[in-house]
């Protein structure tokens, strides 16, 4: 760490030079006079609270001669009646805070910094997340800034037993992550090793945010779909998973918060699940992992009976295609596979207003002539409709992808292989799942592999809280 210059003059020349001032519009510099001794203030426009600031130089204009001391300790603590202050010593640690948004005071002849933290972040106000909507429960959802989304874990979390550890990664971006956990109640094996990991890592920037950081923490086979980290939006779901003895880690600049360590069974749950009695929580969390099973074999499994119609039973002859098949099945379950994407790409990117009719006209006029004209039967037609609309019962975008490339997988090798290729879909599948290890080596299928009937139980019903 480079020290700040003996002479404050220097230490403000060096950061002139290293800010390049002269080029950088947005980063100012004021001239004071406190108490009769001249002073600088370095700030960056826009992320300053300018109410605040102008009365803290209001009062330092009132100061006089023999209120000044050479040291900032003793200025800061005497006659600066703001709360967030610290002396700065070092060059790094000054520029951390000033590139913050933190106001940055050189007093002449003092040759350290007052930090003074009155910044602002541009900011929307917090709202419920679109993705994890409940029907019940509270309405808000984190947010960019960093300090709002700890202040909301604080706000449910009342114990002197929670801790925010905050780290700074990435050489150009510099930025804030921030470690939520309960002392008395985390694996401190897995924290041990989170925070070593997180002390070793060496990038240049965390350009995807909590993106960026997962795939630095949790490196492995790019072939696996099978998301190893939980994402939530949610303050409650977050402060749940702490008191659980969870690991929370929060990225500035993400609305988002990674829960560590994980399984596929905590991926697969929802708020809805427990603001609702035991019974019909009980109730969403099996239908919702009955749905995510059928929506990934239901079409291979339509596929292997057209393929052999001798294996379909006397009572279920009705599935059969009735209409002449003009293009292989094959090919149709594909093609609708990439045009569903392409409508669902095409709906994010279409404004509000227009999303509502663009949709009738996809689902009617689209759906209706690709039948007429013979491209695409009825039945299979139904049930990738039914696949598309299993998808959104799940709320984990990652984990809806893996099903939809393991249900690519089966329509492929059940199309070339058969039964065997069905067959050996399924098993390729339970391979996936068993080697995609989530943080700490801990099982994705914990606590059914290792079995753990308490928390297993705990897990698929939803018992009382």
């Amino acid at each position: 760490m480079k020290e700040l210059s003996n002479s404050s003059g220097e230490a403000i020349a060096d950061l002139r030079r290293i800010l390049d001032m002269n080029r950088n519009f947005d980063i100012l510099e004021k001239h004071l006079l406190i108490a009769g001794r001249s002073a600088s203030l370095f700030f960056i426009d826009g992320l300053v609270k300018d109410d605040i600031l102008e009365k803290i130089l209001e009062y330092f204009y009132s100061l006089k001669p023999e209120d000044l001391t050479d040291s900032l300790e003793q200025f800061q603590m005497q006659h600066l009646p703001y709360i967030e202050t610290e002396v700065l010593t070092e060059m790094d640690a000054v520029i951390k805070n000033l590139l913050s948004g933190v106001p940055c005071l050189f007093l002449h002849g003092v040759p350290d910094c007052l930090a003074i933290d009155c910044r602002t972040y541009p900011a929307r106000s917090v709202e419920e997340p679109f993705k994890d909507r409940t029907l019940r429960g509270s309405r808000d959802g984190f947010v960019e800034t960093v300090v709002f989304n700890t202040a909301l874990i604080r706000r449910r979390i009342r114990s002197p037993k929670l801790c925010m550890e905050m780290k700074t990664l990435g050489k150009s971006t510099r930025t804030d992550v921030v470690l939520c956990y309960m002392e008395d109640r985390v694996d401190q094996r897995c924290l041990d090793a989170l925070k070593k990991q997180l002390d070793t890592i060496s990038t240049d920037a965390l350009v995807m945010n909590q993106e960026s950081l997962a795939e630095l923490l949790l490196p492995g086979h790019w072939f696996n779909p099978f998301p190893k980290y939980h994402l939530t939006e949610r303050p409650d779901t977050a402060s749940a998973s702490i008191l659980e003895g969870n690991i929370i880690l929060l990225v500035d600049n993400s609305p988002s918060a990674i829960i560590l360590p994980t399984t596929l069974f905590a991926i697969m749950e929802e708020a809805n699940d427990y603001y609702f009695p035991p019974i019909t929580g009980t109730y969403l969390r099996l239908s919702r992992s009955l749905i995510m099973l059928i929506s990934l074999i239901l079409t291979p499994l339509f596929l292997l009976l057209m393929n052999h119609p001798q294996w379909i039973p006397e009572s279920l002859q009705f599935i059969q295609v009735q209409d002449t098949i003009h293009i292989p099945l094959i090919w149709q379950f594909l093609l609708l596979e990439l045009a569903i994407d392409g409508l669902r790409l095409a709906a994010i990117h279409t404004p509000d207003m227009l999303s509502t009719p663009l949709s009738v006209i996809a689902g009617l006029v689209i759906g209706e002539f690709a039948v007429n004209s013979g491209w695409f039967n009825a039945e299979v037609m139904l049930y990738m409709a039914f696949v598309t609309i299993a998808n959104y019962s799940q709320s984990n975008a990652e984990l809806n992808y893996a099903i939809k490339f393991m249900r690519i997988l089966l329509l492929l090798l059940t199309c070339w292989f058969g039964f065997g290729g069905f067959l050996a879909g399924l098993i390729f599948t339970l391979i996936s799942v068993l080697n995609c290890h989530t943080f700490c080596g801990r099982g994705y299928l914990y606590p059914l592999i290792p079995f753990h009937w308490k928390i297993l139980k705990r897990q698929m019903f939803r018992t009382k809280l």
